[in-house]
């Protein structure tokens, strides 16, 4: 890390790379202050990158912390349903939006919610995608936040770019699933976090097995989990194999997520407690 002197001008070259980089970074609201940002992301579609926002962020509010999420998922908003606030109208000041707050206290935006149809497509270029994700970080009244989540949009063009950009992530997780591909495109998701010097906390595989109700067995439904040459390869650390469950699928159907339990869920919040 560089080190900018008092008397610094900008015109010696020495901070000036680091000042290019922080002055990307959307300003926060002013009547906000978020501790921690954490990006949830992944190299494609379809493996649970919302779900897993919304089970890490139960998780730490279940510590007693003030938890939010930022639905930058702009086109394919789910976070909203998953936690039951998808019907809840935003009120805004002139100049401030406030977010809506979930039956346990958790603050959320998504675009969903400032939509007057929640089937109503979102078609938009990728600039205006841009700057609603920065709007909802500057113009959101958020308040004291210690963890706000970021459930990004996959893959890692340029919305993803503008997250890694324009908010001050203090590090991502790594959604995958188990099938062979994914390897090659975890590796995109992890070269980018780190050419963007962003720390990576660690990787998450879902959908890695249905456990039988009868014996309790684990059977791998999508064949045999390349999660250990993946984090090998790329040196991660492993947070979870998350399991398909019809319990969670109701639940986030039904907007309750936020009374999710199981025995999975406990062993995961061990290492969430390390963020």
């Amino acid at each position: 890390m560089k080190i900018m002197s008092n008397e610094c001008n900008h015109d010696c070259g020495a901070c000036q790379e680091e000042c290019d980089e922080k002055s990307f970074l959307a300003p926060m609201n002013a009547h906000s202050h978020v501790k921690k940002v954490i990006g949830i992301v992944s190299g494609k579609g379809g493996v649970g990158k919302s779900s897993i926002t919304s089970l890490l962020a139960v998780l730490k509010q279940r510590e007693g912390h003030n938890v939010a999420i930022l639905d930058g998922d702009i086109t394919g908003p789910s976070i909203g349903k998953t936690f039951g606030v998808d019907d809840t109208e935003i009120y805004s000041n002139g100049k401030e939006i406030i977010p809506a707050q979930t039956a346990h206290g958790m603050k959320i935006m998504s675009t969903n919610l400032l939509l007057e149809h929640p089937e109503d497509p979102v078609v938009w270029r990728g600039p205006i995608l841009a700057g609603m994700i920065k709007q909802f970080w500057t113009d959101v009244k958020w308040g004291e936040i210690d963890y706000m989540f970021v459930d990004m949009p996959p893959g890692t063009g340029d919305v993803p770019l503008t997250i890694f950009q324009s908010l001050p992530l203090d590090g991502i997780v790594i959604v995958t699933s188990p099938q062979e591909l994914v390897s090659m495109i975890v590796g995109k998701a992890v070269n980018m976090a780190r050419q963007m010097n962003i720390p990576i906390l660690g990787i998450v595989e879902n959908m890695s097995y249905v456990k039988c109700p009868d014996c309790g067995k684990k059977i791998f439904v999508f064949g045999k989990s390349h999660l250990e040459d993946v984090i090998h390869k790329y040196d991660l650390n492993v947070l979870g194999q998350i399991p398909l469950d019809s319990e969670l699928t109701k639940l986030s159907d039904m907007g309750m997520i936020e009374e999710y339990e199981s025995d999975w869920l406990t062993e995961l919040n061990t290492k969430v407690r390390e963020f």
